[in-house]
């Protein structure tokens, strides 16, 4: 057994601290370990008064925001965004410096064609794509190619979408799907819980709704689409980052300020615990509260971030 849980050192980004007049909503770690928010002035938002934290401030789109972006160097960038069509739920860093903007929900037309629910954008913050990532989507990540990567909540995977239907999806940069389970989960997914990164390796994480289902852990390989799953050590939980046949996942305390970390170590075809633990943290945690890149979980605790080493 491990002595301890490690904290690596707790963030809290000075370029985040925008003026009483503005919320750090959306966040996310890109593939070489940038964090970026998108800052959104209160002009702009509603809260919806009983959900806690960041989540609880909605945006009204078309809106105006700011994406501030930490880069692993230490240097901060600001790219300025107008008129954002969508209610965004996620954001994602792509290569040359382009965004991703996402919706959680896709709208039908009267015709029931799926309206575009994504947003990318160009190095300058002007639109270049526009396009319909499915339905319902708790979970999206990037990898260092562009692609993007989705795992669905049963509202998606229940309504009609072709690829949420699947559970769990892969995507190019402009839209494209490009991979798709056929078949070789476990079970049937029900929810998406987190993902993370490891090197060429993407890592999506759900639970099953089956009678005997679970939650699990599925690698993907980027390059190849090759899939290998194994049952989680943690029922759902909302951080995960992996490396080297080790892991750390947390599941949060609802509302609280503090969360469970768990370390385990792949031994055999088994997802062994090491470790575990509850530690405090800087502020609220909730929901989309975890991202993992190369080992290392970024916990979102208001705004701190809390970083965690498998």
């Amino acid at each position: 057994m491990r002595d301890s849980i490690k904290t690596t050192r707790v963030e809290v980004p000075t370029a985040f601290d925008a003026d009483p007049e503005h919320r750090a909503l959306c966040w996310t770690v890109g593939p070489t370990g940038d964090l970026a928010v998108l800052l959104v002035h209160r002009r702009h938002l509603e809260h919806m008064g009983y959900i806690k934290g960041w989540v609880g401030w909605v945006p009204k789109p078309p809106f105006d925001g700011v994406l501030v972006t930490r880069r692993s160097d230490g240097s901060v960038d600001r790219l300025p965004l107008e008129d954002v069509p969508i209610r965004p739920s996620h954001i994602a860093l792509l290569p040359d410096a382009r965004l991703l903007v996402a919706g959680g929900r896709a709208p039908r037309s009267e015709a029931g064609v799926w309206e575009p629910n994504t947003v990318v954008y160009s190095p300058e913050g002007e639109p270049e794509h526009s396009f319909c990532l499915g339905d319902d989507i708790p979970v999206l990540t990037t990898d260092r190619s562009g692609r993007v990567w989705t795992a669905y909540g049963d509202e998606g995977i229940y309504g009609g979408h072709p690829e949420s239907t699947a559970g769990l999806a892969g995507w190019s940069s402009t839209g494209q799907a490009v991979w798709a389970p056929e078949g070789r989960l476990p079970d049937l997914p029900l929810q998406g819980c987190t993902a993370a990164t490891d090197g060429d390796d993407v890592w999506l994480v759900w639970y099953s709704g089956t009678r005997h289902g679970g939650t699990f852990l599925t690698r993907i390989t980027s390059s190849t689409g090759e899939v290998a799953s194994w049952p989680s050590p943690v029922r759902v939980p909302d951080g995960f980052a992996v490396r080297d046949g080790r892991a750390v996942l947390t599941r949060r305390n609802h509302n609280q300020r503090s969360t469970n970390v768990t370390r385990a170590e792949l031994d055999g075809d088994t997802w062994v615990i090491t470790d575990e633990r509850r530690i405090t943290v800087p502020d609220r945690v909730v929901m989309h509260c975890g991202q993992g890149r190369d080992g290392t979980l970024r916990l979102r605790a208001g705004d701190a971030w809390v970083h965690i080493r498998a």
